[in-house]
């Protein structure tokens, strides 16, 4: 019979940690009581403090940890553990390989009824200096004038001010560098809230600065920005209480993968991981080939293109404005084998009627709506081949589809996210027995 906690233990516990689990904890029972702790390793105990009771389960934090596991490291980042970016800094790469794995494969089987037996696939990326993307936060300091840069601290909305962090592309790294003294230094606006920052492999950037409230003088703060930062490109500034925009550059630079290009805007998605990206769009599309392949979430084109070779008809299908945008424009060179469609995908497959023999899924973190889900298992493609950045609306989506006649012939982990617990997963699926 499980116990359930009533009341927090006064005193540090010891924990035997079983397994991690998606989210970057560490799973331990100890008197019939569940236990989840961050920033432990699999089969190593650790003194912990329980910090916070639910019905099912304490949360705690580790205090010290008594009998190391094989694999843990020291991580080379100093705001490992109180930065809230990375989780496995503390796991030797192959080990945090391992994790991932194994927790894709529980979490299909928990969650979508999906008992996956076979090989999982998995692609590691360097496990450092990846991002090609980068959100800082900014809040005013605490002591003196001038505005502090960082991330959110580990379980918090506080800031932690960093001025350094191993996961970013060199660009972006000097970047970094960069704004924090200036910010700290200088009289910026007190609206700024954050700043993103997006760097091509020649080290163009795009930075888009959300506010409060646009500057009287946006034109001064673009201006120091291209002082500080000259490989900029352009720079908007987006306001939001009144969701006003003020864009300096053409709005979009050039990113270019292997022998493509592709526009890419200041509101437009494109993964982050700058040494994953020549891969993905083969790995994602395979040796599939046909008459007609539907692209849906398509983002900028980055597998529409790729599919353009295989296919003899391509819809891509995107709902934002701006990334539809850069898609229609990418498309370009593709000829008239492909279509761009700015629209919303439920909306899009209601009045699709033609029956496509590849269907290509990357959905956001929320997963594919239930509705198009439906859609799809009406037009039931021969294939679909779904790339998810979340396993557990991953598997919630499988469990639909397995239910409308498909079955996994292949699950690939892709590691897009290094030093985290987050996670890139292919599932290819063919439809019939």
């Amino acid at each position: 019979m499980k116990t359930t906690p009533r009341s927090l233990p006064r005193e540090p516990v010891e924990l035997k940690v079983e397994k991690l689990v998606y989210g970057g904890e560490g799973l331990a029972r100890q008197g019939g009581v569940t236990y989840f702790v961050p920033l432990v390793a699999p089969g190593e105990t650790v003194l912990a403090e329980p910090m916070d009771r639910r019905r099912n389960f304490i949360r705690a934090r580790p205090l010290r940890v008594l009998k190391p596991a094989e694999g843990r490291v020291e991580p080379p980042c100093p705001y490992f553990g109180l930065c809230g970016g990375c989780h496995y800094q503390h796991l030797r790469y192959e080990l945090q390989l391992e994790v991932k794995r194994d927790i894709l494969r529980e979490t299909l089987r928990r969650l979508g009824g999906v008992h996956w037996e076979g090989p999982i696939g998995v692609h590691p990326s360097h496990p450092f200096g990846y991002r090609n993307r980068a959100q800082w936060k900014i809040r005013p300091r605490s002591s003196g004038a001038g505005l502090a840069l960082g991330y959110f601290r580990m379980g918090s909305r506080s800031l932690c001010p960093v001025d350094q962090c191993a996961l970013l592309a060199p660009p972006l790294a000097e970047a970094l560098q960069a704004l924090g003294p200036a910010l700290a230094a200088e009289d910026w606006p007190r609206e700024l809230e954050q700043i993103e920052a997006f760097a091509t492999p020649e080290g163009a950037l795009l930075l888009t600065l959300t506010l409060e409230t646009l500057p009287a003088d946006p034109g001064r703060v673009i201006e120091r920005l291209r002082e500080l930062l000259p490989a900029t490109a352009g720079v908007l500034l987006h306001g939001l209480a009144d969701e006003q925009m003020h864009l300096e550059g053409p709005g979009f630079v050039v990113y270019r993968v292997a022998e493509r290009q592709f526009r890419v805007g200041h509101l437009s998605f494109f993964q982050v991981n700058r040494f994953l990206l020549e891969p993905l769009p083969a790995l994602v599309v395979g040796e599939t080939a046909g008459g007609l392949a539907l692209d849906l979430f398509a983002g900028v084109g980055l597998f529409t293109v790729e599919l353009a070779q295989r296919f003899e008809q391509v819809v891509a299908v995107e709902a934002d404005p701006a990334a539809a945008r850069d898609l229609e424009h990418n498309l370009g060179a593709a000829g008239a084998r492909t279509r761009a469609v700015n629209a919303d995908v439920v909306a899009f497959l209601n009045g699709w009627t033609d029956r496509p023999d590849l269907v290509v899924l990357d959905p956001p973190r929320s997963g594919v709506p239930m509705q198009a889900l439906e859609a799809l298992a009406r037009l039931a493609p021969p294939r679909i081949h779904y790339l998810s950045c979340d396993p557990a609306t991953l598997a919630r989506d499988l469990r639909h589809l397995l239910g409308a006649g498909y079955r996994v012939e292949e699950v690939q982990l892709l590691d897009m996210f290094p030093q985290t617990y987050h996670l890139e997963a292919l599932v290819r699926l063919v439809h019939g027995s």
